[in-house]
């Protein structure tokens, strides 16, 4: 099923396809996956919630409660820092397999973020890479062509 996001590319839901960016990431995830894709355009902050969103729709049925409000809550503030920090467009993959799910951002500037530690006196910017070293299960940031991926893994908390 493919949808049109209002700001942003086709988003797609539903078996992972050949279509896919990657053919490194159509290996990993082609079997027993479900992906989200979508499109996030330059300084759209309207993106942050249609990613909630989409994420929410993909996740329905996966994981013990409370893991989709981590993801969610993790996806919302990589896409928020890629479309703050870049000035460029940016592409959002979430794959939920057997393993688990795996969301990356992908942005098309090479400077990698680091976690840091938020002055005192603000209560907004500064904590959304340290939320994700915390509630991720394991989290990263790799090169890609031109630009980098900022990812995370969530197991489904099944176990």
């Amino acid at each position: 099923m493919k949808r049109q996001a209002r700001g942003g590319g086709p988003t797609a839901i539903g078996a992972f396809s050949a279509e896919a960016e990657d053919a490194v990431d159509e290996a990993a995830h082609k079997v027993d996956a479900e992906q989200l894709r979508h499109r996030l355009g330059r300084a759209d902050l309207r993106a942050v919630p249609e990613a909630r969103r989409a994420l929410r729709e993909l996740l329905r049925q996966w994981g013990r409660p409370g893991r989709s409000e981590i993801a969610e809550l993790l996806t919302s503030e990589l896409v928020t820092n890629a479309i703050i920090h870049t000035d460029h467009d940016a592409v959002l993959t979430a794959t939920v397999s057997p393993r688990g799910l795996h969301v990356e951002v992908r942005d098309f500037v090479g400077r990698r973020p680091r976690p840091r530690v938020p002055p005192a006196d603000d209560s907004t910017h500064g904590r959304g890479l340290l939320l994700v070293q915390s509630l991720a299960d394991a989290w990263g940031v790799r090169a890609h062509g031109v630009g980098k991926a900022v990812w995370f893994d969530l197991d489904g908390g099944l176990t």
